[in-house]
């Protein structure tokens, strides 16, 4: 849902649009930019509201690179501390993205992508591979309930 009201906006903020829509544009900007902001809250609500999903939600927040987006989608997409086996659809984006900005900032990342690149994997797998190195190690902080700690950089 959060996908589809993010594309209307960005739909609406294409040039070339006549001014005599301009008006009509601001009510219609105004209402997924309001609904996106109502279903976080929702979801903020929902977290804070069950101990053990806020307590979740704090260890994934703790690892650099997993933001409120993130967090939240591991948590709904993974209920159950495991395998990625099934290919979650709706995961994989997110986590995908995450992991182009994590690969570029996170020296073991880097590391870990470069080596990748110089064994010959195709350039589009990369991300793919970082994030699930990622997801394995949320749910290794997810299980012991770890957050993970500042670093010094």
């Amino acid at each position: 849902m959060r996908k589809r009201l993010l594309a209307q906006i960005k739909a609406h903020r294409k040039p070339g649009a006549a001014a005599m829509f301009d008006e009509i544009d601001t009510d219609l900007k105004a209402g997924p930019d309001t609904r996106i902001r109502e279903r976080e809250d929702r979801i903020d609500a929902t977290l804070s509201s069950n101990d053990m999903l806020a307590q979740t939600a704090g260890v994934l927040r703790s690892i650099p690179g997993i933001g409120p987006v993130s967090s939240t989608t591991l948590i709904a997409e993974m209920p159950g501390l495991g395998a990625i086996a099934g290919g979650r659809r709706a995961l994989r984006p997110v986590m995908s993205k995450a992991a182009l900005v994590a690969a570029h900032h996170k020296p073991s990342l880097k590391i870990l992508a470069a080596r990748l690149r110089k064994a010959g994997m195709p350039q589009k797998v990369i991300p793919t591979a970082v994030a699930r190195k990622r997801v394995t190690r949320a749910n290794a902080r997810c299980r012991s309930r770890q957050k993970r700690a500042p670093s010094a950089n």
